[in-house]
């Protein structure tokens, strides 16, 4: 079981510093867990959203970096519409991606390579190219031949393309990409 560490100037650190990340005031939280409740990945999550958020409040940093659930967030944004104190809970979540990376931490090591490998598809194509994603996914994680005979069914079927749709606007999802890495100020 894990000691609380509240009060302390690592807990206090940790809370500050995802204040900042996300400009979302954490305290405002209640536990009412609408977030949880409306939440689709909720059933393969080890902690629900607001658990997680109660974690932030407590300065629980390793406990909350640690956890499947910042890696299985969706993003889909259900959890924010629901927060009654209007909390961007998916903008939490990022940033606690963003701050498990930063310093070391890893859930399942399996979600995060599908989080990089999507992401870098995403950016590679302005969409997800699924004969790619999982190729690299299966190389990354050491699934060498899973789903591997999936495939060509999938193609002579016609659910998996030959060759990636190019998004018109790439320009425009790198510069995403480049925000989001702090690379662009606007």
């Amino acid at each position: 079981m894990d000691v609380l560490n509240l009060g302390t100037k690592a807990a206090e650190d940790f809370i500050r510093e995802v204040e900042k990340l996300s400009g979302q005031k954490l305290a405002n939280c209640y536990q009412c867990h609408k977030c949880t409740a409306g939440c689709p990945a909720a059933y393969t999550m080890d902690l629900g959203p607001g658990r997680i958020m109660r974690l932030v409040q407590l300065g629980q940093e390793e406990r909350v970096l640690t956890s499947n659930t910042i890696w299985v967030c969706a993003s889909c944004l259900t959890c924010t519409t629901r927060c009654p104190q209007e909390i961007d809970v998916a903008r939490v979540m990022d940033t606690l991606r963003i701050l498990a990376r930063k310093k070391g931490f890893k859930g399942d090591k399996d979600v995060p390579i599908f989080n990089e490998v999507f992401l870098a598809n995403l950016r590679a194509h302005g969409r997800i190219f699924e004969p790619t994603m999982l190729a690299w996914y299966n190389l990354k994680s050491r699934h060498f031949l899973k789903d591997a005979l999936k495939g060509p069914v999938m193609f002579f079927r016609g659910k998996l393309p030959m060759f990636p749709h190019e998004v018109r606007e790439k320009a425009s999802i790198e510069r995403l990409f480049s925000k989001a890495e702090g690379g662009e100020k606007k």
